[in-house]
């Protein structure tokens, strides 16, 4: 077995470690909700970075 541990030790730490991830992971979107704006966020970056499209590439030299 993996790191010399039996099944059922790792099963248990695989199991645990599972559950922390998740709990941890709903923890946060509980308490800072990052989905909550994704949308404003999004087409924010979007205005900020277009290009003109008149622009052109500088040359090389």
């Amino acid at each position: 077995m993996p790191a010399g541990v039996s099944w059922g030790q790792y099963l248990k730490f695989l199991g645990c470690a599972l559950a922390s991830m998740m709990a941890g992971s709903q923890a946060v979107h509980l308490y800072y909700k990052p989905l909550e704006d994704l949308r404003v966020y999004i087409e924010q970056e979007q205005h900020s970075t277009q290009v003109d499209p008149t622009a052109k590439p500088p040359e090389s030299a």
